[in-house]
């Protein structure tokens, strides 16, 4: 029954893979189409605040990605998942995040819940690093 549970497991990483892989391929090809589209676009080569905020956040959902693909990878490697890629991911997610908010409209409460999760994982992977584990 274990070697059951395993097999399956694989196939089912395995098949995450292939799909992230999908995504990713498709986000970038997406980035890359949007920046040619918004440099061609009058005034030439120059970008609206709001077009490259979209930007800079489509290519750090690119990233995040990327490191996702990169858990899924180890896992399916070692049978393991390294934290330190995970604290990663979380990070640029939450900067990603912070990156393309627009601050005017958000309730302070909800700023403060932001900045609490910002030091929480910024404690999280200090500890982890210290620790010695990464």
């Amino acid at each position: 029954m274990k070697k059951l549970v395993t097999w399956f497991q694989r196939i089912i990483v395995a098949l995450l893979i292939i799909l992230m892989i999908m995504v990713v391929l498709s986000s970038a090809l997406d980035l890359g189409w949007r920046i040619i589209n918004d440099l061609a676009a009058p005034p030439i080569l120059l970008m609206d605040v709001g077009k490259l905020l979209d930007t800079l956040g489509l290519l750090l959902l690119v990233l995040i990605s990327l490191e996702l693909l990169e858990t899924l990878r180890a896992y399916l490697e070692e049978r393991m998942i390294h934290v330190e890629v995970v604290f990663a991911a979380a990070m640029m997610a939450l900067a990603r995040k912070v990156i393309i908010l627009d601050v005017k409209e958000l309730p302070s409460m909800t700023l403060l819940g932001i900045a609490a999760i910002i030091i929480a994982l910024s404690g999280g992977y200090y500890l982890f690093r210290r620790a010695g584990w990464g």
